[in-house]
């Protein structure tokens, strides 16, 4: 499937490859050429989400490329998300197929729950009331997971699992009584300055894969751009001097280090060029100690923590432990 990418392997007997177009904030007009670049690079594993409200582009670069026979669909790894607003057990189904719908597909290889935390039923992205707040709900993830089941059955999807899930939240899910299905992957904040040890480490030993999102950081995110001296992976000079000894950017080299981790990356980019270098970090390996050096950058700085939703049981970020691993908050 991954065309020389290496996999990472699931507990259901299927696997991901470690190196995957993320489509966040991928603008309508650019995502669809973006996809096509990336396919003919070597990427085969592609992230998506409901709310991210480019499905359909993405699933035009997708289909373009199919058929032209530059790859088939048993080739690629397609990964949607079940966005807050459709946690009720009897929109989960209906969600799913609005996604598949546009991105032009009868199945996606993993779909995931997209943070443990609801919204009011809505079609709104981020239903809010008449003074601005979001609306919260209560349903609880747990009554979400038992839903997504069934989607495996349909043969509406291959795999499912979480994203935003502290440990707490996946200590509960696992331990639910009844469950049948068990989330083949977390994907959660991972780079050099959010490296994640603990709840990496729980999940592991649990058989659950880690997907990592904001590699490099997030850079672009909205919220981040209002943090005074924010710190950016790519400009790091230990991470620069690494790249001047391999041979790689700074980028590369943090991209690297996750693969190294057994964890599967998903950077987000619509240039070309960029595309094409982040895919090319497999022509080279950290040494051990180098590891240790890029490990020992963690600030426990996390670029992606939800500010605009309110505090909530089921939020992630809510405590003490936002910027880092543990966050000990209701589950």
């Amino acid at each position: 499937m991954s065309g020389g990418v290496p996999n990472v392997s699931f507990n259901n007997g299927r696997c991901m490859p470690s190196i995957g177009l993320g489509t966040w904030r991928s603008e309508k007009g650019k995502v669809t050429e973006a996809v096509k670049a990336a396919i003919e690079s070597g990427y085969r594993h592609f992230d998506c989400a409901w709310c991210y409200n480019n499905e359909a582009e993405v699933g035009l670069g997708i289909n373009a490329k199919i058929n032209d026979g530059t790859v088939k669909r048993e080739d690629l790894f397609i990964v949607t998300k079940l966005w807050c607003t459709h946690r009720e057990p009897g929109r989960v189904e209906m969600a799913l197929r609005d996604s598949l719908d546009k991105l032009g597909l009868s199945y996606v290889d993993l779909y995931l729950m997209h943070t443990p935390f609801a919204f009011k039923e809505s079609d709104e992205i981020c239903p809010r009331d008449a003074d601005g707040n979001v609306l919260m709900s209560d349903i609880d993830y747990v009554e979400t997971w038992k839903a997504m089941e069934p989607l495996l059955e349909k043969g509406l999807v291959r795999s499912i699992g979480v994203s935003n899930f502290n440990l707490e939240q996946m200590e509960r899910l696992l331990k639910t009584d009844g469950l049948k299905v068990k989330p083949v992957t977390n994907q959660i904040e991972v780079s050099p300055y959010l490296t994640n040890d603990e709840l990496i480490s729980f999940c592991k030993d649990r058989g659950v894969t880690i997907t990592a999102y904001a590699p490099l950081g997030s850079a672009d995110n909205p919220a981040f751009q209002s943090v005074k001296d924010r710190p950016l992976v790519i400009n790091d000079p230990v991470l620069q001097e690494l790249g001047r000894k391999y041979g790689k950017t700074a980028a590369q080299v943090a991209l690297r280090w996750g693969i190294q981790r057994n964890t599967s990356v998903i950077p987000k980019s619509v240039t070309p060029s960029r595309i094409k270098e982040n895919i090319q970090i497999l022509d080279f390996e950290l040494t051990e100690d180098d590891m240790k050096v890029i490990s020992n950058l963690n600030r426990n700085f996390r670029a992606c923590s939800f500010p605009f939703v309110p505090q909530h049981k089921y939020h992630p970020f809510n405590t003490a432990g936002q910027n880092g691993e543990s966050s000990k908050n209701k589950i």
